[in-house]
């Protein structure tokens, strides 16, 4: 149980503070995180690891000499937001670009991949890498679909070692790449995790159980196991590690293991896991390298641990046994060469921003509308956010309801003020889509935020939009979302509900049926689209490894649009206004 928090929507902020405050020596805070307390060498290349909160150490703990230079920080289980990503790049980049580590999510690599790209536009060379070592999720031979667990902090410190060493931007990725290819995480759950303000686990595992390929974000094993004794765990965890060895380390003895205690298993219980692991390994002929047993990745207070191998040759060897000083993890004494604050880099130039018209007459009102079609949105979204977050915890980290909470309270707030100052509805929603994705993070964040932006740029800047626009509208957001996120029909993911009342919408509109009737057309077709995922197996996200738990309940996601949808459509049957 999750015990100590104030308010629960705030307790990643309140550990962002509390840590930093405990740690001045080693980093400072930063809109969006943390980065190192002294500026790094002019020309390093800047290593920022990133991912939601509740996983300490990882990301936050391990930032400092020899190893990352600063940490993106999202709320317990979800992505950072592009912009928080692009803040803490800013404060650490030092003239030598940027990389990006993180686990394979779908909203890590839609949020990283966008602020990267985003940094490139303004000067600054950024790349990201997403680390797939958990044989749980996916089989061999779809090695780029596996999820980033534990692992990752093998991949995170042989790369931040070579950035250390002075290697380039290019050969940073490539040993980031090349460590994570020879990387392999089994992991087990004896009981589930509670969220901040939660009064029940996501999930529990039955007595005298295991889920066996847990996730590290609340997520339940794919499959369930008798739980035997330390030993039975011990030839569990490395017969399936040995049997995914990767192709290209016959000849390797020497691995970097890491046993990893999720939050609630104690470090007596892993040394007692240890002993059999180590005699097991010994017995396959291979020999730790500085092995790590304790938290290094955990799940808030989830019961479970994982067991990561990874096969070094001399380079991955020197890299890992490199010195680093961190909150979290130190080893040998780490040579900085600490330059004074006043040289620490500016941050690149931003793009300026385009001048937001301002809205005259009907485009006011239009505008207008906007507002109080969020101001719905928000409505139904916070009655509905329990209802939500229980959806999501079937087969995820039960914590979408809160997430839109946080993204529609945020962009009503951003759209209001883009009003007041009588901006065009292309600006407004714009700010308004822009606040959603910085504030809920995640991929329903990246999405929304995509998506409303989508839909003010194809409206008319000082009239009203005719029903051709409309139309193009609802279709720029279909298009936006599916760019940006990759899924298709069937997914199970919103696109299920959004496909449908695009098209719908816009072809009624085009036909020549009024806007209300087409509205309310589409947004039926949408609710029962919503409905029917619940048939559908995941294909993409966190829930596709327990696709099977999954079916017989509906996509949050789609249930959330269909819902905001929904509720922009009583708006316009209490006031009369057509929906924009």
């Amino acid at each position: 149980m999750t015990r100590l928090f104030n308010d629960p929507a705030r307790f990643t902020d309140d550990m962002i503070t509390g840590f930093a405050a405990a740690h001045l020596e080693h980093v400072r805070a930063v809109p969006g995180g943390v980065v190192r307390a002294r500026p790094t060498r002019t020309g390093k290349v800047a290593v920022l690891t990133g991912g939601g909160s509740g996983h300490y150490p990882a990301f936050c703990g391990v930032v400092g000499p020899g190893f990352a230079d600063g940490s993106v920080i999202g709320d317990v289980f979800t992505s950072p937001s592009a912009a928080r990503a692009r803040s803490v790049a800013e404060a650490a980049e030092a003239g030598g670009g940027v990389l990006f580590l993180f686990g394979n999510y779908a909203g890590d690599v839609m949020n990283f991949g966008l602020a990267a790209r985003q940094l490139a536009d303004d000067g600054i060379p950024a790349r990201c890498f997403a680390v797939t070592d958990d044989i749980a999720s996916a089989p061999a031979g779809q090695t780029t679909r596996r999820r980033g667990i534990a692992g990752g902090f093998v991949v995170f410190k042989t790369a931040s070692a070579a950035a250390e060493e002075g290697a380039g931007l290019d050969e940073v990725v490539r040993v980031a790449e090349h460590t994570n290819a020879r990387t392999r995480t089994l992991g087990v759950a004896f009981d589930g995790c509670t969220l901040p303000g939660s009064d029940a686990p996501l999930f529990t595992v039955p007595e005298g159980r295991l889920g066996l390929g847990l996730g590290i974000h609340g997520e339940p094993g794919v499959s369930e196991d008798t739980l035997g004794t330390a030993e039975d765990l011990a030839r569990a965890l490395v017969t399936g590690l040995l049997a995914d060895r990767p192709a290209d380390t016959d000849g390797e003895r020497r691995v970097a293991v890491v046993l990893n205690g999720l939050g609630a298993t104690k470090y007596e219980e892993l040394y007692v896991l240890w002993g059999a692991v180590a005699r097991l390994l010994d017995e396959a002929g291979l020999t730790p390298v500085r092995p790590e047993v304790g938290e290094l990745v955990t799940s808030l207070d989830m019961a479970g641990c994982s067991l990561t191998l990874s096969w070094l040759d001399d380079e991955l060897e020197r890299l890992w046994l490199a010195p680093a000083d961190t909150p979290a993890f130190r080893r040998g004494t780490p040579r900085e060469t600490p330059v004074a604050a006043a040289t620490w880099p500016a941050a690149a130039p931003r793009r300026p921003e385009r001048s937001a018209a301002t809205a005259s007459g009907a485009a006011v009102e239009v505008a207008e509308l906007a507002v109080h079609a969020l101001r719905a949105a928000r409505d139904v979204l916070h009655r509905d956010a329990e209802a939500l977050g229980r959806l999501d915890a079937v087969a995820g980290d039960g914590d979408h309801g809160r997430g839109m909470c946080k993204g529609v309270d945020a962009a009503l707030v951003a759209a209001e003020k883009a009003h007041t100052d009588r901006l065009a509805p292309a600006a407004v929603l714009a700010a308004a889509g822009d606040a959603w994705a910085a504030e809920a993070g995640g991929t329903s964040g990246a999405l929304w935020g995509v998506a409303l932006r989508a839909v003010g740029a194809a409206l008319p800047a000082g009239r009203a939009p005719g029903s051709a626009e409309l139309a193009s509208a609802a279709t720029a957001a279909l298009t936006a979302v599916t760019s940006l996120g990759g899924a298709e029909v069937g997914d199970k993911t919103l696109v299920d509900a959004l496909a449908p009342f695009a098209t719908a919408f816009a072809t009624r509109l085009r036909t020549g049926d009024p806007v209300a009737e087409a509205y309310a057309s589409a947004v039926a077709e949408a609710r029962t689209a919503a409905e029917d995922t619940a048939a559908l197996r995941p294909r993409l996200g966190r829930a596709r490894p327990l696709a099977d738990r999954s079916v017989g309940t509906p996509d949050p996601g789609a249930t959330s649009l269909a819902a905001v949808l929904t509720a922009v459509a009583n708006l316009h049957m209490t006031t009369g206004n057509d929906p924009v």
